[in-house]
């Protein structure tokens, strides 16, 4: 390639390109690094000085049974939530896709939860959780009935109820785009062949969706295991630390604790389970999408 036509390309990229790219080198990939660095530090947050400690960060995140308990509770919470949301995602976006009356504002309603800030949901979910159902479930039981988020199990639930309430819109629109990409010839002739609308849905428009599946459940599960506004303002952990999921219980151990290193640790291991979770499934759904 002519010099000339190189730099002129070298100068295109630059001009389009190149303000994006430092951008995200800047916010991601040098964050990374630092992040890295500093687990391999007893860093306490503060001071100038980060002394070097090799891998006792790690062995101290093996050791830590919070971690790994909080951990656990996150998967249960991550495995409830992301098939319930996509379950309900799934039959809204059929619904306002079906051609009924005012499709076009229920899709509006039903995706405006997400638009509103993960702090201020859980803050409003809180107050309805404790005085609004309180009062109500009080006044049809005649005496006085404890709030879910006094609860352990309650605690998990609510936090499970507002995650699904806030994400399904969004899943939803994905998923109507998926039912607007298969094109309807094809299921006409499934129902000409003698199909029933049940048996085109399950043979038919669910395998053409796939990479819609595959998109929800990504997004879904990337966001149920690193949530932590929600936790914050909705539980905060509560009661006796039976919802603190993962990504509160890191930064506490940074922040509260002031143990950076081993709480930079944390979210390093917290990053490659979610990362190993994430490609596995979508590498399983590609490799069903191809086949299909």
């Amino acid at each position: 390639m002519p010099k000339t036509k190189l730099s002129y390309k070298v100068g295109q990229f630059l001009m389009f390109a190149g303000p994006a790219a430092l951008l995200f080198a800047l916010v991601v990939i040098v964050p990374f690094f630092y992040g890295l660095y500093l687990t391999f530090t007893s860093w306490d947050g503060v001071s100038l000085q980060k002394p070097f400690v090799g891998l006792s960060n790690y062995s101290a995140v093996v050791a830590d049974t919070d971690f790994w308990g909080s951990l656990g509770i996150t998967v249960i919470y991550s495995v409830i939530t992301v098939v319930v949301t996509n379950v309900v995602a799934f039959l809204l976006a059929f619904l306002v896709t079906s051609g009924i009356k005012g499709q076009n504002i229920f899709r509006a309603g039903f995706f405006i939860p997400n638009l509103i800030g993960g702090i201020v949901l859980g803050y409003v979910w809180k107050f309805i959780f404790n005085r609004a159902f309180v009062s109500i479930a009080s006044g049809i039981t005649g005496a006085t009935v404890p709030s879910l988020l006094s609860t352990t199990n309650g605690a998990i639930f609510c936090l499970i109820f507002v995650s699904v309430w806030q994400y399904a819109g969004y899943m939803m629109l994905i998923y109507i785009a998926g039912f607007m990409s298969v094109d309807a010839s094809l299921k006409e002739a499934a129902l000409i062949d003698g199909c029933s609308p049940r048996q085109a849905m399950w043979h038919v428009t669910i395998p053409l969706m796939r990479s819609s599946f595959v998109t929800c459940i990504f997004l879904s599960t990337t966001r149920c295991f690193m949530v932590y506004d929600i936790n914050l303002s909705l539980t905060n952990g509560e009661p006796f630390g039976s919802s603190v999921l993962a990504a509160m219980h890191v930064y506490r151990k940074a922040f509260t604790e002031k143990n950076y290193g081993v709480g930079q640790a944390e979210a390093l291991v917290l990053f490659i389970i979610c990362a190993v979770i994430g490609l596995l499934q979508v590498y399983i759904g590609k490799k069903g999408e191809v086949e299909a």
